[in-house]
């Protein structure tokens, strides 16, 4: 059994020199460093991404009891709400 936090990865050869060049090139300081990094890019990338999608499910959740609640404007009322708030006249173009 391997020692914990080791793991064999198989490329092709295109993607395994790839790799060496960017090691030889100075960027990284050998090919585990290399793949650690992209590996890390990707784990933060996909922690970021699960907290912006369970904000926006807390947001809809939020949304929905409002609504249930009767805590509703008409659309006209809210758009013209959100124009002053920006400081946007009646006839800007929405974007």
């Amino acid at each position: 059994m391997k020692p914990s936090g080791q793991m064999t990865v198989n490329l092709t050869g295109e993607l395994e020199q790839f790799v060496r060049d960017q090691v030889q090139s100075g960027a990284f300081a050998s090919n585990s460093d290399y793949i650690r990094n992209l590996v890390r890019d990707r784990y933060l990338q996909e922690r970021d991404r699960a907290a912006k999608l369970k904000a926006l499910d807390a947001a809809l959740e939020r949304g929905i009891a409002d609504a249930e609640a009767g805590r509703t404007m008409p659309v006209d009322v809210a758009f013209r709400r959100l124009r002053d708030e920006l400081g946007l006249d009646e006839q800007s173009p929405a974007r």
